[in-house]
């Protein structure tokens, strides 16, 4: 870091290889357009419980590493790499929201969901800023408890063997289990950026961050990739609260562990949306606590294309 931080190298063939090969892997972990293939199939075919550690934490840690290693450690490269982020951006919300659409497996929904909001997430990034490190961090940590509430209503729905999970299982869930479809219902709306919930706050910031950094059509893909996600999760909500449907699965009994994860997941959820500033607190400390020191002028060096 200290070396690249304070050198500029005069060819740099090797350097910008080494930052693509570096997006690929943290690509592929984050399910980043076009390294997602991976992610319905995944989501769809593990337990619940063990989706919702793998759509919050591995995602959460997957971008932290991204943003350690481009924003901070390569930023003096930044017009570099930045285009490489913006067209993963791009992708990544254009196929996360439109797939979605398409789809009548609920945990195959929010898996093209979960790519959109990485889609969201990449736009911070490429805005390559303090803002939009805080942005990406606010986004991460209201992200984080949005999903592993909405697949802790998921792993209920599932019921035993984990396989109900198509999207008329969730007809009439608000007359079965009330309570659990309010939760649902709160976490999708938070998703679609709904104001009064933490995701709303999280878009803001994101596309805040993205118009400042002067990356307007960038901020308009993901204002419309927005718009197109409303309707996967309004087809969850009508297919949950339609009067008309006939219920035709049980009532839900909600276990003590999964009813203190998703209430906790909820007041977060909630409470974020009404009172941000706590967070946003902590995200302006770590930002700021992690910045790097000015560093000394650079200076050019000449370096083979063989390094």
């Amino acid at each position: 870091q200290t070396f690249l931080a304070t050198n500029v190298l005069t060819n740099n063939v090797m350097l910008l290889a080494g930052f693509a090969l570096l997006l690929v892997g943290l690509g592929f972990k984050v399910a980043a357009v076009p390294f997602h293939a991976w992610t319905p199939d995944v989501y769809e075919g593990s337990p619940s419980p063990v989706v919702a550690y793998m759509a919050s934490g591995v995602k959460v840690a997957g971008f932290a590493g991204m943003i350690r290693v481009f924003t901070y450690t390569f930023s003096i490269y930044r017009d570099d790499w930045q285009p490489m982020i913006y067209v993963l951006a791009v992708a990544t919300l254009i196929i996360g929201s439109l797939f979605a659409v398409s789809q009548t497996n609920v945990k195959r929904m929010l898996a093209y969901s979960s790519i959109s909001h990485a889609g969201f997430i990449l736009v911070a990034i490429e805005a390559a800023s303090t803002q939009g490190t805080r942005a990406a961090l606010f986004y991460l940590a209201t992200y984080t408890f949005m999903v592993a509430g909405s697949f802790g209503v998921v792993t209920v729905v599932g019921r035993s063997g984990d396989n109900a999970h198509d999207l008329s299982d969730y007809n009439g869930l608000a007359k079965r289990s009330p309570l659990l479809a309010f939760a649902f219902l709160v976490f999708l709306l938070a998703q679609a950026g709904v104001p009064f919930t933490s995701g709303f706050l999280a878009k803001f910031g994101v596309i805040g961050a993205a118009v400042d950094a002067r990356s307007f059509w960038l901020a308009l893909v993901a204002m419309l990739s927005s718009v197109i996600s409303a309707f996967v999760y309004l087809r969850i909500v009508l297919a949950m609260y339609d009067r008309d449907t006939e219920v035709t699965g049980p009532k839900l009994t909600v276990p003590v562990g999964a009813r203190v994860a998703i209430l906790i997941a909820l007041v977060v959820t909630i409470g974020v949306g009404l009172v941000p500033e706590p967070l946003a607190h902590v995200t302006r400390t770590a930002v700021a606590l992690t910045e790097p020191r000015p560093a000394p002028e650079a200076a050019p060096i000449e370096l083979s294309a063989g390094g």
